[in-house]
């Protein structure tokens, strides 16, 4: 559903954000008879003017529930598009059968939408992924009682409120009060015009793609040579014993499975093996 996307849009919002609120303001309400109608018309004929009108007459909601996350240094347009769009899901899955009004079933879908928008853009770092960890990042800023970190006796008395550990609480505050660092931070200048970054001090241990690259083609070089050393043996039941016992995939085999399939005993098989490695080590000596 695309309608009234011009309405939502957030370039569009931020250029004139209180000629928008003024704008939205002035779209009338629905009566219940109305929205009932608008409604039917939706689900039964995809009526899009009928879907057009339950949404402007609910813009008014995305404007005030957005007004709630003010507290988030996050611009307002951008709440109001969020939520906006998820007046539009609301609309389109709207059952008026149910009893309810729009108004309340809306109220759902756009302060999730909201939410989800603040989680991924607050900080570069997600703070919450789980539904605990969500639930924990909206309501703590309703119980601190100040700015400054959590003490010992409110995290108790909020993890009681919220039923959540204490620990919990004063992780999710710590990580709320943590701020973005940039890797371009300078951390000291050595007065001779040479500075000092995070990125400058901050090692990557993990392999670069050159790195990577020449790995692979050694791994490749290695299970060649190992594929040839098993070759040069001049035994298939030899071949068949290193095979099972040390290059399939999974669990090695036993020397009694092995024994049992080819009729030997377990002694014998162990020192066919001991026999091959031997002549395979030798041979890969030698090729090096």
């Amino acid at each position: 559903m695309d309608l009234g996307l011009s309405l939502v849009d957030s370039t569009y919002i931020s250029s004139d954000i209180r000629g928008y609120i003024k704008r939205v303001m002035n779209y009338p309400l629905l009566s219940e008879e109305e929205e009932r109608e608008c409604a039917y018309s939706l689900r039964l004929n995809n009526d899009l003017q009928s879907a057009q009108r339950l949404i402007l007459s609910h813009l008014r909601l995305v404007v005030s529930i957005s007004k709630e996350y003010s507290g988030y240094s996050l611009p307002q347009a951008d709440l109001i598009q969020e939520g906006s769009i998820g007046l539009m899901h609301a609309v389109k899955r709207f059952d008026p059968d149910r009893g309810v009004r729009l108004v309340t079933f809306a109220t759902y879908w756009i302060k999730a939408f909201i939410n989800n928008y603040v989680i991924k853009n607050w900080r570069l770092v997600k703070v919450a992924t789980t539904k605990a960890q969500r639930k924990l990042f909206f309501n703590l800023k309703k119980f601190k009682k100040s700015l400054s970190p959590v003490t010992q006796d409110e995290a108790e008395e909020i993890a009681r409120v919220l039923g959540v550990k204490k620990s919990e609480v004063i992780e999710a505050d710590s990580r709320m009060s943590c701020p973005d660092l940039s890797l371009d931070q300078e951390l000291s200048n050595d007065g001779g015009g040479q500075s000092v970054c995070w990125a400058d001090v901050i090692r990557d241990e993990r392999e670069g793609p050159c790195e990577r690259l020449e790995s692979s083609r050694s791994v490749v070089g290695r299970t060649s040579k190992i594929e040839e050393a098993l070759r040069s043996l001049d035994d298939d039941r030899a071949r068949y014993i290193i095979t099972a016992r040390w290059l399939k995939e999974g669990k090695p085999a036993t020397l009694q499975s092995i024994a049992n399939e080819l009729g030997l005993s377990a002694e014998r098989v162990r020192q066919i093996e001991s026999r091959s490695l031997s002549k395979m080590r030798s041979y890969l000596e030698s090729a090096a």
